[in-house]
């Protein structure tokens, strides 16, 4: 279901026009450009329709690989960077099955609350490990996510605390924590996890968290951003 929402025309559509209509968020650019170099070998996982990778481009970052599972994503992103003439290497890739050998990458972003959008906590550590294998020792995996204790949602998750005590909850979720968002493109599933929810799956996979804070502490965005995407939290950890 969740692969299904990524595959319709629509979002990819949405995907493709955020490419140049809101391109890289100023916070993005403030946290990648502190803790990555334009040397360094950047993997990007769930890169829709390249909005990071080819904002990291235009910053000169010239190491750059984007993956996702959906290829209508990825047939979007090497047209456009066909089109602009850029050297982006995109493919159809899974999160959970990196096709990349150990210690290959001096970075990893899973940008855009995409971890989150993994269903099943364990296939969410399951991430974390297999990026943590195929990142290079003393380098940096950058994610966002949104918070549960900072919600705007605070009603929903109370009443969904209660379906869970009941055992009422909807079916279709793993964890608690997960939903079903209505958007104009039918419900997209994700998963709001509590900052201590990932800083102990971080530690399980041997991550060290560096930093974590929310965009609006790092930079004030314009309405296209926000419009984009609402509040999220920037995590960086690092491989010891």
């Amino acid at each position: 279901m969740v692969q299904d929402y990524f595959m319709q025309e629509e979002v990819v559509n949405h995907y493709k026009e955020a490419v140049s209509r809101v391109g890289l968020w100023i916070s993005e650019k403030v946290i990648l450009t502190r803790f990555f170099s334009v040397e360094n070998n950047l993997l990007e996982i769930g890169c829709g329709a390249g909005r990071i990778s080819i904002g990291l481009w235009e910053l000169n970052f010239r190491y750059l690989t984007g993956i996702d599972y959906s290829l209508d994503m990825v047939k979007e992103a090497q047209k456009i960077n066909k089109t602009l003439k850029y050297g982006i290497q995109f493919k159809k890739g899974n999160a959970l099955h990196l096709n990349f050998n150990d210690q290959f990458f001096e970075g990893v972003i899973f940008g855009f609350n995409g971890m989150m959008q993994v269903p099943g906590r364990d296939s969410r550590k399951k991430v974390m490990s297999e990026v943590f294998r195929v990142l290079k020792p003393n380098h940096f995996f950058l994610f966002t996510t949104h918070d549960r204790n900072l919600s705007k949602h605070h009603r929903f998750w109370q009443k969904e605390k209660q379906l869970w005590r009941k055992g009422k909850q909807n079916p279709l979720v793993d964890d608690f924590g997960d939903r079903y968002a209505e958007t104009p493109h039918g419900k997209m599933f994700m998963h709001v996890p509590t900052p201590s929810e990932i800083r102990q799956d971080l530690k399980e996979a041997g991550f060290s968290v560096q930093a974590d804070a929310l965009r609006s502490s790092i930079a004030n965005e314009p309405e296209k951003v926000r419009h984009f995407s609402d509040e999220c939290r920037f995590w960086v950890a690092k491989k010891k």
